[in-house]
């Protein structure tokens, strides 16, 4: 069961949000804030494993809430949902220490496929900000990023993200890469749509392509 801490100061909006995610056996809403330091505060009071936030919210504010939330709980996997796009928001996000970005209005199969994957472990972010993030692993970004995460964004896979994308390039299949990393099948899944995702492609072969010509994998990785 994934514990969620649902934070959103739109009250018709979070039970909406709430009775939807509620409706997935594997999901459980253990608490609601309303601004940054209630956020923070339960945060602190109960086992999580996802935060669900909105950054338009009163007090601190959600990017402070996050940035707080991780100082204290960096294992602690946290999803923004906001109805802002505007790019110089990403590289905050990124800095304050998101793992998805996805957009108000997102559809619901969507948002329940990205609460899964990045409580998981994966990241979800909405295509404005793949853009962009691509965009600063290629060099051509005009926005400032916190040098702190520039070294993060010139491979922006995780490690394990970096695993899966080694044996995808290899030419396993799903359930074989769930065989040698001990993973499930499903969690599988959830790791390559986050990758084709982030790294803006649209299947595994241009995903493989583009690890061995940008090097996002380590060379010993990609040994059979």
């Amino acid at each position: 069961m994934t514990k969620i801490l649902l934070v959103e100061d739109d009250e018709l909006f979070r039970l909406g949000l709430r009775m939807r995610l509620q409706q997935e056996t594997s999901l459980e809403i253990v608490a609601e804030a309303e601004d940054g330091e209630q956020a923070v505060e339960l945060a602190n009071r109960y086992p999580l494993d996802l935060v669900l936030l909105d950054i338009g919210l009163p007090g601190i504010g959600g990017i402070e809430a996050c940035r707080q939330i991780k100082q204290k709980h960096p294992n602690l996997p946290i999803l923004v949902l906001t109805s802002r796009s505007e790019k110089p928001l990403i590289s905050r996000l990124i800095a304050a220490g998101a793992q998805g970005y996805c957009l108000k209005g997102i559809p619901a199969e969507s948002l329940i496929l990205a609460v899964r994957s990045v409580a998981g472990g994966a990241s979800w972010w909405d295509q404005t900000a793949t853009t962009e993030i691509r965009a600063a692993f290629e060099g051509n970004s005009t926005v400032v990023l916190p040098a702190k995460t520039e070294g993060t964004l010139e491979n922006p896979l995780t490690k394990r993200e970096q695993e899966i994308l080694a044996l995808v390039a290899a030419g396993k299949s799903n359930q074989e890469i769930a065989e040698i990393l001990y993973i499930a099948p499903g969690t599988v899944r959830v790791h390559v749509h986050a990758i084709l995702q982030k790294l803006e492609v649209r299947d595994r072969t241009q995903a493989a392509v583009l690890a061995i010509q940008k090097g996002l994998v380590a060379p010993e990785l990609l040994i059979n």
